[in-house]
């Protein structure tokens, strides 16, 4: 019996793998040691390939016909919001693992003088952002229930989206219920004085944002930009309202020209993303305000006149990379180099770490005794590094910094989205307890009301 089956030892399970072993071989397919050079797939990089067989794979990579496909419809352009960095020749990818291990090389007197500035940034443009929770009446029929009972319900998630949507109504580019039943009823939706009849959701996974938008407040067009692929999205149930237009495009936001997508042409729209991961949010505003049809104009959302709005819960700050970034002139305004904007993203994974089963305090009340967990070191007779730092800090501490860090980040893409013309705000949407990526960027064109 033991061969036919797989001799990898899977020790959670306390048995060997059940597959069948391939040829010769006492290991499956899953389990059997690699041999030569695996390098990414140049199709999609997601998997890994045989360097001897590359060539074969490239012709019949499942992605293929995809890939080729979207490089021929008029709205893809490589790299058209990934942003550029002039000053310097290396522009790849900075993983967490770099930005950790450049944190644990600094000494420590530089370590604290990079915490000091954060504080003393975050005490200078960090002062208005306040929490603000909405339960739109709009949204009652998700916040009771009263939805098919085949849609995917968690509370955590329906009180963020119901926020989401609340912040939208309350800054006019949202018409309440009564837009809903008069698509309803007549099949259409009146783009009037505050309303739009287009939305374009970033980052859209599997749609369900979109899907109480669409229930609760009546659209006529919806676009899902999303570059994976899911099951058990919400287009079933958005497909079967007559009254609405479905288009998911599936693209990376990096690439994507929305000027150049012929259906949304003439047509205004309100742009939102829930919890767009660290360069999705600085690659959505680029996407929504046009920078790169017009860079040296300030108001180069000139070239995007239909936004009316837009609300972006920002997410995994972690993951930004500074050539994404869309406010590096502010972060240069305020001192922080590049090296010190990687060192201040990675601390904002702290922001996640502590016990958020109940709120935090705000940020503001949290005071990093950084002199005191040096002194306890040096007490012990050991020498205080970085890391040895860190770990002494409380978590509450931690936590503190990170949400300075995650503030200061998205202060400076609120900065930027002002100065393309929008009444802009930044506000913690959900309590800690629902989640900790609670920062909420809200914009709107004034001029369209």
């Amino acid at each position: 019996m033991e061969g036919c089956r797989c001799q990898f030892w899977l020790p959670k399970k306390n048995r060997f793998c059940a597959n069948v072993p391939l040829g010769d071989s006492l290991f499956c397919g899953n389990h059997n040691p690699r041999s030569g050079q695996w390098i990414p797939c140049p199709v999609d990089p997601s998997h890994s390939v045989l360097k001897d067989n590359l060539q074969g794979h490239v012709k019949r990579c499942p992605l293929l016909k995809q890939v080729q496909s979207l490089t021929l419809q008029p709205f893809y352009q490589k790299g058209i919001n990934a942003g550029r960095d002039e000053n310097t020749e290396d522009l790849g990818h900075v993983s967490s693992e770099v930005k950790r291990a450049a944190v644990h090389g600094m000494g420590l007197p530089d370590f604290f003088k990079l915490i000091e500035k954060i504080e003393s940034v975050h005490g200078l443009v960090c002062k208005d952002i306040c929490d603000s929770y909405k339960m739109p009446e709009a949204c009652n029929m998700w916040i009771k229930r009263e939805v098919d009972r085949k849609l995917p319900f968690q509370e955590k998630h329906v009180v963020q989206q119901a926020s989401i949507l609340g912040h939208l109504e309350e800054s006019g580019v949202l018409k309440n219920d009564a837009g809903r039943k008069q698509c309803d009823s007549e099949g259409s939706y009146d783009d009037g004085k505050n309303g739009v009849s287009a939305v374009v959701e970033f980052g859209a996974g599997r749609g369900y944002l979109t899907q109480m938008l669409a229930d609760c407040y009546g659209i006529k067009k919806v676009f899902l930009v999303e570059r994976k692929s899911y099951k058990l999205k919400a287009d079933r149930s958005l497909r079967q309202k007559e009254c609405l237009i479905l288009e998911r495009l599936r693209i990376d936001i990096e690439d994507l020209n929305l000027n150049a997508v012929e259906s949304l042409r003439g047509i205004p729209y309100l742009a939102i993303g829930k919890h767009l991961c660290g360069p999705a949010t600085d690659l959505t505003l680029r996407c929504c305000l046009a920078e790169h049809s017009s860079p040296d104009n300030v108001d180069s959302c000139s070239g995007n006149q239909n936004l009316r709005g837009l609300a972006i819960a920002t997410c995994c700050h972690h993951l930004c990379q500074w050539k994404h970034y869309t406010n590096k002139k502010y972060l240069s305004t305020l001192g922080i180099t590049k090296e010190e904007f990687h060192a201040i993203t990675w601390f904002t994974s702290w922001a996640v770490d502590a016990d958020h089963g109940s709120d935090l305090p705000d940020v503001t009340d949290v005071q990093l005794h950084l002199e005191s967990i040096e002194r306890g070191g040096e007490c012990s007779g050991d020498a205080i590094g970085v890391e040895d730092f860190v770990r002494n800090m409380k978590a509450i501490e931690r936590a503190a910094l990170g949400f300075m860090c995650k503030q200061i980040i998205d202060m400076g893409r609120l900065m930027w989205i002002k100065e393309r013309g929008l009444e802009t705000r930044l506000v913690r949407y959900v309590p800690t307890s629902i989640s900790p990526e609670n920062h909420l960027l809200i914009a709107r064109h004034a001029n369209h009301f």
